[in-house]
């Protein structure tokens, strides 16, 4: 699957700028041959917008939503991305994947909030393992700092994640996490992961791109530099089944050893 990593912050704050921004790269990785297009973590409406997170906050079949699906299927390739979800009973930091024919395939809310900003405008979700069937592929949600922790990435792999898709915010000095940790989490759990960042300023953080494709040897099948970037990787199954079939990590575990732990 020829995926498009969108790294950009978009246009903070204004949801009809940053769907324009969606349009336009969706349109140039379609001519790319792209069969997915990932944006960052709360590419909707912009990270650090305070307050105006829950006055923009729709629910997860809201107009954008609608708006994603149709440009999805005028451009004729899936789209996942970040967005602050509306709830009857919450605000979640969450990430939507829209087929290329429009169907809402699934949806993720973040379950590590990072820090005070999010822990005073987000609901942390419940459910670690989020994932749709793309193509024949095995396609997993999550966001940003979820993928710092080891067992949530497992917790993928037990479940047969092949490419996991992580909307991210990333930020200084934790650049390390794009350029090590990503590849790591990779090879360790025999997956694709495509960690897709936002860039620039925004209020108090400064985000620092870096948004790369890892492949199960765990190695970078694309880096996007610090700016903004559209930048593109294979995540291929029959490299993957390989790939698997040689490195023996998910068969060798012995899970009554550490069960416990996890």
């Amino acid at each position: 699957m020829r995926t498009a990593l969108l790294q950009s912050s978009g246009r903070p704050g204004s949801v009809a700028g940053n769907l324009k921004v969606l349009d336009e790269a969706a349109g140039r990785a379609a001519a790319a041959g792209a069969g997915l297009l990932v944006a960052p973590e709360m590419f909707l409406t912009g990270y650090a917008i305070g307050d105006d997170i829950a006055r923009l906050a729709e629910p997860a079949d809201g107009d954008s939503a609608d708006a994603i699906a149709e440009l999805a299927g005028r451009h004729g390739l899936a789209i996942a991305y970040g967005y602050p979800e509306r709830a009857p009973e919450a605000v979640y930091n969450s990430a939507q994947l829209i087929s290329a024919d429009g169907t809402r395939l699934a949806n993720y809310r973040k379950t590590h909030l990072f820090g005070c900003f999010e822990r005073d405008h987000f609901t942390p979700g419940g459910q670690p393992v989020v994932q749709a069937e793309l193509d024949g592929v095995r396609v997993g949600l999550m966001i940003c700092y979820d993928v710092e922790f080891p067992e949530n990435v497992r917790a993928h792999a037990l479940a047969g994640t092949d490419l996991l898709l992580v909307p991210t915010a990333q930020m200084h000095p934790f650049q390390f996490v794009a350029e090590s940790v990503i590849p790591v989490r990779a090879f360790e759990n025999q997956m694709y992961v495509a960690y897709v960042n936002r860039v620039g300023r925004e209020g108090e953080f400064e985000f620092v791109g870096l948004s790369t494709l890892a492949g199960p040897d765990g190695v970078a099948r694309t880096r996007a530099g610090r700016g903004e970037d559209l930048v593109f990787a294979d995540a291929d199954p029959v490299a993957l089944a390989a790939s698997r079939e040689a490195n023996p990590y998910l068969k060798d575990r012995r899970p009554g050893l550490y069960g416990s732990l996890v």
